[in-house]
């Protein structure tokens, strides 16, 4: 698979499949590295992730696009060689690290939400699907630990498609944040936030969708030129963990991330790996569910934008 590179100042190098979409004005969906590298999903998980979402995206009638820093360079789009250099990544990079990735040429770097919404915009992708998002930590009025995922999604024109924010955040605060930098939260068929691995967080979403031509509506018309768009799926109800059987596992894991004095991006990781263990394995399948089902929207989503819906 040839690459190009972009105009941009950052070099990126954008896969020939994806150049050539945009090129032709036809849907793409930007993926993030991580949610596929072992800091998101254990092997051989991860590598059905990257398949399945994949898929989905082409089945939808989309391109996908996986972001990553591979050798110095950020690329947008992957070969399958770069695909599995990524399955064994363990370097995060958010959008702050870019700059910093492309200085010391790092050689691989998993990119995060932030980083793949920032890479999205720069070449022209409008729509983003990962699994769950970040957003403000519990205990952040003492800490400040509020994920770059929220101000990204606030500084960049991307539909974001997500399963909601991760359950062990602080999603009230998370909505209020998303609230004050003016991004539109939507609910895809939905009336609830998600809570990632439970349909409803018990948390109102602010506007309920039925239809893609309504997500490509809300990017067109935003109020703010550079605010993206937050569109939150619920995980398949075949595939739910039910949020009472999440909360022990989830509060282990938060007590154990205190007493291991882990903080900032180490968190999601962490506590996912624990929440994994805490479950026997139980969240790897529904993981896998809500990312594919969240590329799957994207696409759709995608789609009707390339369209002029």
């Amino acid at each position: 698979m040839a690459a190009r590179d972009t105009a941009t100042d950052l070099g990126i190098v954008v896969a020939e499949p994806v150049a050539d979409a945009l090129a032709d004005g036809r849907a793409v969906v930007a993926m993030e590295s991580t949610i596929f590298s072992n800091l998101g999903l254990p092997a051989p998980a991860n590598a059905e992730a990257l398949r399945r979402c994949k898929q989905a995206v082409l089945k939808a009638g989309a391109v996908p696009a996986v972001t990553a820093i591979i050798d110095g360079r950020p690329h947008v789009g992957l070969d399958e060689r770069q695909e599995e250099r990524i399955l064994s990544g363990s370097h995060k990079v958010a959008e702050r690290d870019i700059s910093v990735a492309i200085a010391q040429r790092w050689e691989l770097g998993m990119t995060t939400v932030s980083a793949s919404v920032s890479l999205a915009h720069a070449v022209g992708i409008r729509v983003f699907a990962t699994g769950g998002i970040g957003g403000v930590h519990r205990g952040a009025e003492l800490t400040g630990d509020v994920s770059a995922d929220l101000d990204a999604i606030a500084s960049h024109p991307v539909v974001t498609v997500c399963a909601g924010a991760k359950a062990f955040l602080d999603l009230p605060r998370t909505l209020e944040y998303l609230e004050t930098v003016g991004v539109p939260v939507l609910g895809w068929q939905h009336d609830w936030f998600p809570a990632f691995y439970s349909r409803s967080s018990g948390l109102p979403v602010p506007h309920r969708v039925e239809a893609a031509s309504e997500v490509a509506g809300v990017l067109r018309y935003r109020a703010r030129p550079d605010t993206g768009v937050l569109l939150t799926v619920p995980i398949p109800a075949e595939d739910e963990i039910p949020a009472e059987d999440i909360e022990s596992a989830l509060q282990s894991a938060l007590r154990a991330s205190v007493a291991e004095h882990v903080s900032g991006p180490a968190v999601t990781p962490f506590v996912l790996a624990r929440i994994e263990e805490q479950t026997t394995g139980g969240s790897v399948p529904a993981n896998l569910a809500l990312a594919e089902n969240n590329a799957l929207v994207a696409a759709v989503v995608a789609v009707a934008i390339a369209g002029g819906a």
